[in-house]
């Protein structure tokens, strides 16, 4: 609004505050800094190691453990699937993997919607019920 960079007692003025209470927040902001995510990150003896800033910081989001225990439990569902009969693990791969309809399994496999429906909830049923087992 002034065309021009503030002073700090207008900035002050405009956040209502003191100036002495922005010269306070100004000093504990000074010590953060700024830099490019994708600036190379140097080692100690000024060099660069290859790597940007980027790529150093943490992904909070990535949980190794969340993601092995996911793993082992696709690996423990896959193996439930393989110990079903072939018509159940059909009606499965089907629905879930290929994205089909009930009424689309029904003609793939010459039977009625219902009957997929039954299968499907059978295969359910005792998929639920391994996966509820202890692991030997």
């Amino acid at each position: 609004s002034l065309k021009r960079v503030p002073t700090d007692a207008e900035v002050a003025a405009e956040l209502e505050m003191s100036e002495a209470e922005f010269d306070k927040i100004l000093s504990q902001v000074s010590f953060t800094g700024l830099v490019a995510l994708d600036e190379m990150f140097g080692g100690a003896s000024g060099e660069s190691s290859g790597a940007t800033v980027g790529e150093t910081v943490t992904d909070d989001t990535y949980d190794p453990a969340g993601v092995f225990a996911e793993d082992e439990m696709r690996g423990l569902l896959a193996e439930a699937i393989g110990r079903m009969p072939e018509r159940e693990q059909r009606v499965l791969t089907l629905y879930y993997y290929e994205g089909m309809t009930l009424a689309e399994i029904g003609r793939v496999l010459g039977v009625t919607e219902s009957r997929v429906c039954q299968i499907h909830t059978k295969a359910i049923l005792q998929l639920r019920a391994r996966m509820a087992e202890p692991a030997v």
